[in-house]
């Protein structure tokens, strides 16, 4: 990958970083705009939803298939993010996966704190498996939404509603603590993200509350059997690659089937660029895993 192209999507996101200490509404506005220079493709279907308390857009690149749906939770690390801010990436997506993608719209903090955001993915889920069968839909999400996405699982099992075929979290924020050894041994090589804003941001999302005792807020705290066959992803070189790392550990121990993928010298969520060739290859896998457990319906082991 040349470097020009990672440093592009490094300084868009500089660029769209408002100072410490800046509102909310600046982060939002900032972010908003960076996702707005990605441009939609004109035979992307796009339909507004909002139906029983659920929002959002489910969206379908040109040869996409409405029989099986990817429900994909935004990043934003709780704060910021929408679904229109990821129009681009849910058609690269779609067309990656040959699926309808779904972007709910949950609640984000400071105004919606914890548990907000947990209680609306799994009430999309909900939504989405009243229009076809969970074995056909899978849960995703990146950054915040990596780490909603497993959180959403980890409910669903102890609710002991049906499974959803797979999971699928790209540099996923699992511990709110920040405690991973990345924290420190990529603390030169990440660019965007650093334990003290992971803490201070999570904080903005959870409160006082301790996130060990909080498995649907950190998940990596939770107990990890009985999930479904999971693909985990991370920049080899930001700091919550042991986030991925640890989860990926635990989901084994415990009997699970876990992908993992460590693509080096990569930037934050870099799926979200669409001109990073590695953002490419690495929706390339994610389809083909998709297709792999549509294709298998592999029951998972509780």
């Amino acid at each position: 990958m040349p470097e020009h192209a990672v440093k592009k999507a490094v300084d868009m996101f500089m660029a769209a970083t408002p100072p410490v200490g800046a509102p909310i509404s600046e982060w939002r506005l900032g972010f908003e705009r960076l996702c707005a220079s990605f441009d939609i493709p004109r035979d992307a279907r796009i339909e507004k939803i909002d139906e029983d308390g659920v929002h959002g857009l489910a969206i379908t690149a040109g040869g996409g298939s409405s029989d099986r749906l990817v429900m994909h939770l935004h990043s934003g690390g709780y704060v910021m993010g929408s679904s229109t801010a990821y129009r681009n990436f849910a058609c690269r997506l779609s067309d990656a996966t040959g699926a309808t993608v779904f972007l709910p719209d949950y609640r984000l903090a400071p105004e919606h704190p914890y548990p907000a955001a947990v209680e609306d993915a799994v009430a999309a889920f909900r939504w989405c498996n009243r229009r076809q069968e969970a074995s056909s839909t899978i849960i995703s999400g990146d950054s915040a939404g990596g780490g909603l996405a497993i959180a959403t699982l980890l409910a669903l099992r102890d609710a002991k509603a049906k499974p959803p075929a797979a999971g699928i979290a790209i540099s996923p924020l699992l511990d709110l603590s920040g405690e991973g050894d990345s924290m420190r041994t990529n603390a030169k090589t990440d660019p965007l993200i650093d334990r003290t804003m992971v803490v201070e941001m999570g904080k903005v999302y959870i409160g006082d509350i301790d996130p060990h005792q909080h498995p649907l807020a950190s998940p990596l705290w939770g107990k990890h059997h009985g999930l479904p066959p999971l693909l985990l992803m991370a920049s080899a070189s930001e700091v919550l690659k042991d986030d991925v790392v640890r989860l990926a550990a635990s989901v084994r121990a415990a009997g699970g089937e876990v992908t993992v993928s460590l693509p080096e010298g990569m930037v934050h969520i870099w799926t979200l660029f669409p001109f990073l060739r590695e953002a490419a290859d690495s929706l390339d896998l994610i389809g083909k895993f998709a297709r792999e457990r549509w294709n298998s319906g592999a029951n998972i082991r509780c």
